[in-house]
């Protein structure tokens, strides 16, 4: 008997999560380990988020409701839409799913065919070449460069695109390595596409994370065709909310690929749990400050390991724009990304994902997540150092 699919095959995971799992074993063995490798703000999630949930569950708001989600919730996302893009979408161009991941996959598999091509980054977050190669479809992956500060060049995603290709994903600020487009290149990007008659998906997940002394600001593709022809955005709670348990989130499209993914979405999960969305709901209504405090303590954190990290030998880092990784070049240290990281999880107990597991760019770089405190920042930093002097 055969036991798997192709599909089944081609599947690769997120190995971040595959690190995490390690770690955590290492934990339960006794060892303290330092967590670098995965991005999980270590804040709670706000109270009145919190207390929606309590609020909704006593009402009983437990049963089904429809697949696309609450219409409160999703005209709630539209306003917030209108303030924070310049348009506003119409309920039926939004779709809540349960995270931003399942995003990726049902906008590829209702707008792709096997044997077409989605253009994506190298480095890129890992579940996009993931999706795309489950669906048998083929990624084409365009270079990021560290001297143009990773960010992604529209030149070069032009050379990319062929006959076969069907979609651009962009994301904007960049998991793994911080970077945030322009404006001028964020405009770019959707002229290509509207040119080649392309799909363009942009992947928001981190437009609240943008720091305060930025030289860019957020900027989305959306402003041009207000999500009504091609531009698709993906958007969660899970990084700036600190939700990532969670799992509620709403992509924003053009009606008819949105209605698409609405049916794919009650083929594979029915719907998102209400009172989760109505959490999400209180998420966007409620007070934004505690979100405003984290990201600029998110600022100070990246201030102190990219101080940290150019400090260490061998190892040299720019400083990202938004999100909350830093991608640092480790190839002074003579190691590969791979067998940088093992050294510090082994020896330092430092937990970081290396460079290579987010594409074949990634090689001679790992990415840190320093959704961190300050103590563990200072204390992984000179944990690293004592492991680098004496390897």
């Amino acid at each position: 008997m055969r036991r798997f699919s192709d599909n089944a095959m081609r599947l690769e995971g997120q190995k971040m999560f595959q690190v995490l799992a390690r770690t955590k074993e290492l934990e339960r063995q006794g060892r303290e380990i330092i967590h670098f490798e995965i991005g999980d703000p270590d804040h709670d999630t706000p109270e009145h988020i919190v207390d929606a949930v309590y609020d909704s569950l006593r009402k009983g708001c437990t049963h089904y409701t429809t697949s696309s989600g609450l219409v409160e919730y999703r005209e709630v996302a539209a306003e917030v839409t209108n303030r924070s893009r310049g348009f506003k979408p119409n309920i039926n161009q939004i779709l809540v799913t349960p995270g931003a991941n399942v995003q990726i996959f049902y906008a590829v598999a209702c707008a792709v065919n096997p044997g077409e091509e989605v253009i994506i980054s190298d480095p890129a977050f890992v579940s996009y070449n993931s999706i795309i190669r489950f669906l048998g479809v083929r990624p084409v992956k365009v270079p990021l460069y560290e001297n143009n500060q990773f960010r992604l060049d529209p030149a070069d995603v032009e050379k990319a695109i062929t006959n076969k290709t069907r979609m651009i994903i962009i994301n904007s600020p960049h998991n793994p390595t911080g970077s945030v487009m322009t404006e001028e290149e964020m405009k770019r990007i959707y002229e290509i596409a509207d040119k080649h008659d392309l799909y363009l998906v942009s992947d928001e997940v981190y437009a609240r994370m943008i720091y305060k002394d930025a030289v860019t600001r957020f900027s989305s593709p959306s402003r041009y065709d207000h999500c009504k022809v091609r531009t698709i955005v993906v958007h969660s709670f899970s990084k700036s909310y600190a939700m990532t348990g969670w799992r509620i989130g709403a992509v924003t499209g053009p009606e008819d690929i949105i209605a698409k993914m609405g049916l794919l979405l009650e083929t594979t999960t029915s719907c998102v749990s209400p009172f989760i969305q109505e959490a999400a709901i209180s998420a966007l209504t409620g007070s934004q400050r505690p979100i405003d405090d984290m990201v600029e303590q998110f600022r100070m954190r990246r201030d102190l390991i990219v101080e940290g990290l150019n400090s260490l030998p061998g190892i040299s880092c720019i400083k990202p724009q938004g999100a909350f990784y830093t991608f640092p070049n480790i190839k002074g240290t003579g190691l590969a990304s791979e067998q940088f990281a093992n050294l510090l999880l082994e020896k330092a107990g430092v937990a970081v994902c290396p460079g290579n597991y987010f594409g074949e760019h990634g090689e001679g770089y790992v990415r840190f997540c320093y959704a961190n405190s300050i103590e563990n920042i200072n204390k992984g930093i000179e944990k690293m150092r004592e492991v680098l002097k004496t390897r």
